[in-house]
């Protein structure tokens, strides 16, 4: 990478969060340490940022970052009931003594209370997750490195390295979406899905969560193909056009049965 691309990302990596350490700079550069630190001496000489113990800031505070995302706790109560089926359903696949890897979610934060007690190591990204997990007990929870996005309730870093992440390995990862399409599972915001990839690298089977809301067209990221995807947990208001492209793409699909949705298949597992 040259200095005035280097320069570029530097200034990039301290408009988009308060403190960026020389190893980040390391990690995100790709250069040497000794490269990093002329560079922010000639930044800071500059007067474009601002040099600290051990890494530099912008010159200017940080505004909060959000995603283009609503918040948790404005989807969280949205088909309560449809969500907390599928995530007792999604628990039930869990073995005793496992360790898997759950993504943040609203969906996906309802398996917690089926979690509790079973001695499982949970990678998770929710903080709202690993604070019920916590409370519940009987689990070893492991939270990813990263900024916290407070209306998401989620953990996520903008860098490609989290040694967390990098040496945890889940046999299971179960995940939400923002939406599935014939091209894959869909989200809104490019940083979301740079963390639901590292996730799935981390994994042998990939679960997914998503109630019979999510088979709409909305969303234009695709962060995984339909292929890659193991299992698909959902309700029985799923369109049957739907089921049949999960059929099409080899997913075992589990439909649990709600018993108040105005379509699809009814009480069908």
């Amino acid at each position: 990478m040259h200095e005035r691309q280097r320069h570029s990302a530097i200034l990039r990596a301290v408009s988009e969060q308060d403190l960026v350490t020389v190893a980040e700079f390391v990690d995100l550069l790709g250069a040497s340490p000794a490269t990093v630190r002329r560079d922010l001496n000639q930044l800071e000489s500059s007067g474009r940022l601002r040099k600290v113990r051990g890494g530099a800031e912008a010159l200017e505070p940080v505004e909060p970052k959000t995603l283009d995302e609503n918040s948790f706790r404005d989807r969280e109560p949205r088909h309560a009931e449809r969500k907390q089926a599928i995530a007792k359903a999604a628990a039930e696949l869990v073995a005793d003594g496992e360790s898997i890897i759950v993504n943040g979610g609203t969906t996906t934060y309802r398996m917690s209370d089926h979690l509790a007690g079973r001695g499982l190591q949970i990678l998770t990204n929710s903080f709202a997750m690993a604070s019920r997990l916590m409370a519940l007990g009987g689990n070893r929870v492991i939270l990813p490195g990263g900024e916290i996005y407070a209306d998401q309730h989620i953990i996520l870093s903008a860098y490609e390295r989290d040694t967390v992440i990098d040496h945890f390995y889940g046999s299971k990862l179960f995940m939400g979406a923002h939406a599935i399409r014939p091209h894959g599972l869909i989200e809104t915001d490019p940083l979301l899905v740079k963390g639901e990839q590292k996730l799935i690298r981390q994994t042998e089977e990939l679960i997914v969560l998503v109630d019979s809301s999510k088979f709409q067209p909305r969303g234009s990221l695709i962060f995984c193909p339909l292929e890659r995807i193991d299992r698909l947990i959902t309700d029985d208001g799923a369109p049957e056009e739907a089921l049949d492209m999960l059929d099409r793409a080899g997913i075992d699909v589990i439909i649990v049965p709600t018993g108040a949705l105005e379509h699809g298949r009814k009480g069908e597992e």
